[in-house]
Parts: structure tokens; C-alpha cells; sequence
């Protein structure tokens, strides 16, 4: 008898062949966890329920190293990375694919662990798996495993977002503490001798932009601050709209642990990465009452206004200090932190 998925430690090419090993892997290790009615007919394409409303689609890929970092793993960043950016778009999340690539030798038992979260990032997200892919490469080619996924949203017919939106006399929300992602993957990279108890903020964000766009009728602009952290997001914001965007930098949540981290490896929280928190544009007069509603969920315990929208300096983000100077927030420059999403 051949030995089943568990009986087996690694990954081995044959997994990817397209043969009994892989039709072992999806049944016995894949399916019992993601399966759903929509997953479970195996097509080379599903056919999805009519909408009846406006799409949003996205899609996005994952490489982060290491795989796991405190608060996460690469499953879960990918669930919630995607749900993210579809949130974004005043989207409310349906439907993901989930392809990976999985490395000859790869631990079943981390697979295994990776498809776990998964399965639990979507189910808090409240989303279906409904297609995917898996191929093996050979040992060397890639970092254990890197993941691809798409998603699908529905908009409502009355709400539109965009970074073109924005206007002179905007609030400027963001709906977390900064930093800590990028911070938490940093202090897992071996070798570096980094010991914090950071966890990285990796959370869906849907439920909070659904609740803050039933709530506001005057949000403009929303943007999760990944890659080149908040000074990225906001940089293209007032790009595209043809605005300046003034900071209080005195407003801005930054944990002291993730300003204590930043200080002592030369980084800056505003480029920092985070998976859990977005920045809102939105009408003036509804931002103390949309701080309100984000405060309400576990993941917006710690949203602030932290600035406005000028007419003043379109395409370029200022910061008022501390010390009461201005400073230009450039957009980043090459690549501050590497491999964190």
C-alpha cells in the first residue's frame, strides 16, 4: 500500500505531477480542510452565483520570509492580503482562489499548518476558497512556498472609493498602529539577533470598512498600508487626486515597542509595512464619528485622525513634528524592507 499524505514528511516532485500523489495531496490534505460546495466539483473552472451587482477583482502574490513570524504565516497574510485589497475598493469579499508552489522537500506538517490558516483567515474574513492550484518545483527553486491568489467582491451600487477622490478639507484616518508587520518579520529573520515580542497586525479588514461605509456616507479614498507603509499609501493618494496632505505626527499611533525597534535599526514607522490597518480619506465632518466606529472593533482599537487634505502642495504628504518642524514625506525610495508580503 502507498504511503497517504500524512505518512509522508516532505514534498516530493511527484506531488506535482498531476498523478496519485497529487490527487493524495488535494483529497487527503487540501479538500478535508478548504473543501465547500463551490471547491468541492474540482472543474477546471467554478461557475459562481450571479452577483446582481458590480464586481471587484484583484489579485495578488506571496513570498515572505520566514513563512511563519509572530502573529502569522504566509496563509494567513494571503487570505487577508486579498481580502484587503478587495475591502479597498468598497468591495465586500466573496470568493478566492488560492494557487501555491510548493519546493521538493518542503515539511508536509508546515503545509499542512499553512493550510490550517488558511481556512481560519477566511472563515473570520467570511469568505469561500472556491479554486485553486498546487505545482512542485525543484529543491533550490524557491523558499519553501510562495502563494498566488485572486479575489472577487461585490461593490454596492451606491458606494465608490478611489485615490482620485480625495479633496481640500478632508480628515485623514488610520485605523491602527503602524509598523508592526514589517517590525515582527524583521525581528524573525535569522541571523540578525533581533528579540522583540512584536506580532504582526495581519488581520482581514472588511468587517471595519463595512461598518465605516454603512456608517459614513463621505469616505473617499481607502488604502491598507503594505508595502512602503503609510508614507506610500498616502503619497499615492494625493498623487492621484492632485492634493496635499498634511500630517500631526503627534496623532499618529505608533506602539512604543515598534518606535523602540525602529529607532534602533534606523527605520521609520510612516514606511514601515502593516497587514492590519488602512488609511481613510473622508469627509471632515463624519471623521470623529468614523474614529468611533473603527474603535468598536478589536482591530481598529487604536484608529486616529491624523491629519487633512489641502489645496496646498498637490502630490506631496508633509508632516508637522514633534518639534513643531515640517518635513517632506517623500514616497519610498527602493526597497526598505524586503520580502514581508
Amino acid at each position: 500500500m502507498k504511503p497517504s499524505v500524512q505518512e509522508i514528511k516532505e514534498i516530493r516532485l511527484a506531488h506535482g505531477g498531476g498523478g496519485t500523489l497529487s490527487q493524495r495531496l488535494l483529497h487527503e490534505l487540501i479538500i478535508p480542510v478548504l473543501g465547500n460546495p463551490l471547491l468541492n466539483t474540482l472543474d477546471d473552472s467554478v461557475l459562481l452565483p450571479d452577483p446582481g451587482s458590480r464586481l471587484a477583482f484583484t489579485t495578488d502574490s506571496f513570498v515572505v520570509q520566514p513563512l511563519f513570524f509572530p502573529g502569522g504565516d504566509i496563509g494567513r497574510l494571503a487570505v487577508c492580503g486579498t481580502v484587503n485589497d478587495l475591502a479597498m475598493a468598497g468591495a465586500v469579499p466573496k470568493y478566492i482562489s488560492l494557487g501555491m508552489i510548493l519546493e521538493e522537500g518542503f515539511p508536509v506538517a508546515d503545509l499542512k499548518t499553512v493550510i490550517g490558516s488558511v481556512r481560519a483567515a477566511a472563515e473570520e474574513a467570511g469568505v469561500l476558497v472556491v479554486a485553486g492550484d498546487t505545482k512542485v518545483v525543484e529543491k533550490g527553486k524557491a523558499d519553501g512556498i510562495f502563494i498566488n491568489t485572486a479575489g472577487i467582491g461585490m461593490v454596492p451600487a451606491n458606494k465608490t472609493v478611489s485615490a482620485s477622490l480625495a479633496a481640500p478639507g478632508d480628515a485623514v484616518l488610520v485605523s491602527g498602529s503602524l509598523g508592526r508587520h514589517g517590525m515582527a518579520v524583521l525581528s524573525s529573520r535569522e541571523g540578525l539577533g533581533i528579540r522583540t515580542a512584536i506580532s504582526s497586525d495581519v488581520a482581514p479588514l472588511n468587517h471595519l470598512v463595512f461598518s465605516l461605509m454603512e456608517s459614513c456616507e463621505g469616505v473617499h479614498s481607502l488604502r491598507d498600508a503594505t508595502r512602503g507603509g503609510l508614507a506610500a499609501v498616502l503619497n499615492e493618494i494625493a498623487v492621484s487626486s492632485g492634493v496635499g496632505i498634511e500630517l500631526d505626527e503627534r496623532s499618529i499611533p505608533v506602539g512604543e515597542d515598534v518606535q523602540a525597534a525602529c529607532d534602533l535599526l534606523g527605520f521609520d514607522p510612516l514606511y514601515v509595512a502593516n497587514e492590519g490597518v488602512f488609511a481613510v480619506v473622508m469627509d471632515q465632518r463624519e471623521a470623529d464619528h468614523a474614529v468611533q466606529i473603527l474603535k468598536g472593533f478589536e482591530y481598529g482599537r487604536n484608529a486616529a485622525r491624523i491629519g487633512r487634505v489641502s489645496k496646498e502642495s498637490p502630490g506631496r504628504v508633509t508632516l508637522r513634528t514633534n518639534l513643531g518642524t515640517c518635513r517632506i514625506i517623500d514616497p519610498l525610495s527602493g526597497e526598505q524592507l524586503p520580502r514581508i508580503c
